[in-house]
């Protein structure tokens, strides 16, 4: 029977409006569980009443209008206890109400389990059947499954809609983005619009080149200081990983990359502001028309400085905004720049109508530890701006001028994941190792695009993945090699004694520079990772030269090759590593070789796993391509983003199988990606005893709060469940209930 429940739940978030949804579910409902009828009846909490909303096999003349008390009848007897009631003879039973209308007196057995969301109840969701007999357990199962699943949907009908319309608030809204940071903020919007409108700017005659070009050069020194202001703002908050945001800022705006343009545009002929619109939006297609989201959404970044440049160019200075207590920053487009000019002490949360997860503004709130909604698009800024706001980052929901009972629950959920969080720090010194005493090493990922925000008070253990393309896409040409043993000696020297894991140039494809431009049909499959530092050595050893000479000393190092899908690629990689080394030795004696790892991230790879566990000291499986590749989703992609799921049993699968391949010969490994941050996964990876997990470092204590309070054998057989499962619903379904019954409720949803 559970294998309906994934087309029930689709069905249900397809229909075209939240009445359709309810008729959808109790129809499909009926029929998977060949009952007689199937009811959802919805709690009015302003009027302590239960509404029915849906029917199929009763009468549903009533729908809409019948009510029924709190602790009125079954219904309000299930909303009480929060459990599920299975009955042979409902009627019966001391609490049977029959309701006027529905009709529901000659029906005898009774199942019904209460709508739960974020411990708050929605409703009552109810089967009925002709004759006596007891719903047995997998039907049970299958009714509370879909209750949990489908109740942020039921969230959004609005039950106040059956009541006399006197009784309707009409100011409070409600708008579902993406979340993209966890947590719950209540506070004041706060809109930001573009400060200027490059769009806008005219082409015009210039009369004086050295004019322009010394109010250009003004301008662009005003916003560097920006910057450099932003960069002090941060400096006790940020780690040095996402500090180089705005070093990156800097250097786009130097005059050897984006300033050295515009000067020399302007020494052509163009005045100021028309040569800035050039360049910036030659640059902002460049970028926009990148695959890669990641990359995409660096076009954002681009935009805000010409707009800061243009801004300066037309007015000579910012205006202020008043930025009020618990601030949650609105914008069409929010950059990580606007979040900079926030107050941090005052900021509470950030929305943004376009963008994702991927975005600066998104990965700079995890870092700094408060929630983040991207893609709201639906909301109309003009009528936010000031109004009271409620922010859940878990679910993507914005809350506009709430009812007093909303901002009461918030306020309580927000307490509660403070003291969460507080009771977490003291898991800084623990190990993540489970009740019978299996360890597992926490890791964080940095760079640019790191959310790693504090990781050593969070515990962590080294870094499991520096992403070291990104110094590449932030300059105009490639980077010297004393430029990189540079920024590659400040990480780790930041994170010595502890191991730090460098990929070595990941671009190409779909990740194209714009000094060295790749045009292909199929970037995903095409010339990338070290694919392309194979074929241009030269990048490529000066690279591994970097890394080695920046080690010297510290030897944390580790090197790891990305997109290795067959053992030759590793073989000739790896001799460039050891020709680097032995040229190196010459110089510098004291040199250590680093261990050399290889990513788990393309199907074939998995196959080719024990052939390269001869050759490498250590793996790492990046989940967000290996999920990618295996189940042929591009996970940008909206039409078949859900599609995408790293529950997908096929990724399970081949987690397991490259993971036993490795052990077998003795080598460690880790998993990176969106899987070593879901408390969900980390149960399964744990049963398959993978070696470490490296994630945002904002993710580390619930991770390790995870494995704490497992043992190795409870969560083997966890696996051993959902191994036997066909859909990721279903896993996801199943886990979820296992971290509600361990007590973990408050890592999948808000609260504890």
């Amino acid at each position: 029977m559970l294998k309906t429940l994934r087309r029930i739940v689709e069905e249900v978030y397809a229909a075209k409006s939240s009445n359709n949804a309810l008729d959808i579910l109790v129809e499909r409902i009926r029929a998977a569980m060949d009952t007689e009828a199937c009811s959802v009846f919805l709690l009015d909490h302003r009027r302590g009443q239960y509404v029915l909303m849906a029917t199929d096999g009763l009468n549903k003349d009533v729908v809409g209008k019948l009510r029924i008390g709190l602790n009125q009848g079954l219904t309000g007897l299930i909303g009480a206890r929060e459990e599920p009631l299975n009955l042979d003879n409902a009627p019966e039973h001391p609490n049977f109400y029959a309701a006027p209308g529905l009709n529901e007196e000659t029906l005898k057995a009774f199942l019904g389990v209460p709508i739960i969301y974020r411990r708050r109840l929605l409703g009552v969701l109810a089967v009925h059947q002709g004759k006596e007999r007891h719903f047995n357990e997998e039907e049970e199962a299958f009714l509370v499954t879909l209750s949990t699943q489908l109740a942020p949907i039921l969230t959004r009908v609005d039950v106040s809609a059956m009541s006399p319309a006197s009784s309707r608030r009409t100011d409070e809204a409600t708008y579902q983005g993406v979340g993209s940071s966890t947590g719950v903020a209540i506070g004041t919007a706060v809109v930001v619009y573009p400060q200027a409108d490059l769009s806008a700017v005219p082409d015009r005659e210039v009369e004086d080149i050295d004019v322009e070009l010394a109010e250009f050069e003004t301008a662009i020194e005003a916003v560097r200081n920006d910057v450099r202001m932003m960069r002090e703002r941060f400096a006790t908050s940020l780690p040095p990983a996402e500090q180089i945001l705005f070093d990156a800022y800097l250097g786009i705006l130097d005059s050897n990359s984006l300033g050295g343009e515009i000067s020399e545009k302007i020494r052509e002929g163009h005045w100021a502001q028309g040569a800035l619109r050039d360049v910036i939006q030659q640059r902002v297609r460049q970028f926009e028309d990148m695959e890669d989201e990641y990359l995409s959404e660096r076009a954002t970044d681009i935009k805000e400085l010409g707009q800061r440049i243009l801004a300066r160019l037309q007015s000579g200075q910012n205006n202020k905004t008043d930025y009020p207590p618990e601030t949650i920053l609105i914008g069409e487009d929010l950059t990580a720049a606007e979040l900079a000019d926030v107050p941090q002490e005052r900021l509470a949360a950030v929305v943004s109508l376009q963008g994702s997860a991927n975005a600066h503004v998104a990965i700079l709130a995890k870092a700094l530890g408060i929630p983040a909604v991207m893609g709201a698009g639906e909301i109309s800024l003009g009528e936010i701006d000031t109004k009271p706001v409620i922010v859940d980052g878990y679910y993507g929901q914005i809350y506009v001028d709430p009812p007093e009972s909303l901002r009461k629950e918030f306020v309580y959920l927000a307490k509660e994941e403070r003291e969460l969080d507080a009771s977490l720090e003291q898991l800084q010194n623990q190990p993540a190792e489970t009740m019978d005493g299996f360890r597992m090493q926490m890791w964080v990922n940095a760079g640019l695009d790191s959310d790693a925000s504090k990781p050593f008070k969070a515990g962590a253990e080294g870094v499991g993945l520096y992403r070291t393309e990104v110094p590449f896409m932030m300059r105009e040409r490639f980077p010297t090699e004393q430029e990189q043993v540079t920024l590659y000696r400040q990480l780790l020297k930041a994170f010595a004694p502890h191991p730090v894991t460098m990929r070595t140039l990941d671009i190409g494809g779909d990740k194209p520079l714009s000094y060295f431009p790749v045009e292909e049909d199929n970037p995903f499959l095409g010339w990338r990772g070290i694919r392309i530092t194979l074929d241009q050595p030269e990048i490529f050893i000066t690279q591994l030269r970097a890394m080695l000479r920046a080690n010297l000393g510290l030897n944390n190092l580790r090197i790891m090759f990305p997109m290795i899908s067959n053992v030759g690629e590793f073989d000739d990689a790896l001799t460039l590593v050891q020709q680097v080394y032995s040229e190196l030795k010459e110089e510098y004696p004291e040199l250590v070789m680093p261990k050399i790892g290889v990513m788990i991230e393309v199907p074939s790879a998995v196959y080719q796993a024990r052939e390269l566990a001869r050759r490498a000291d250590f793996f790492s499986i990046g989940s967000n391509d290996l999920a990618q590749y295996l189940l042929a989703v591009d996970r940008t992609n909206s039409k078949v983003a859900n599609l995408y799921d790293t529950l997908h049993p096929a990724v399970l699968m081949a987690i397991r199988q490259a993971v036993k391949a490795c052990h077998r010969a003795g080598k460690p490994v880790s998993v990176c990606g969106e899987m070593a941050g879901d408390p969900l996964a980390a149960v399964l990876l744990l049963a398959m005893e993978v070696d470490s997990l490296s994630s945002s470092a904002a993710n580390l204590p619930r991770i390790k709060w995870v494995i704490r309070r497992f043992s190795l054998d409870q969560a083997k057989q966890l696996l051993r469940d959902t191994a036997a499962m066909e859909s990721p619903i279903e896993i996801r379904a199943h886990l979820e209930l296992a971290l509600e019954r361990a007590g973990l409720g408050g890592l999948i949803r808000a609260g504890k």
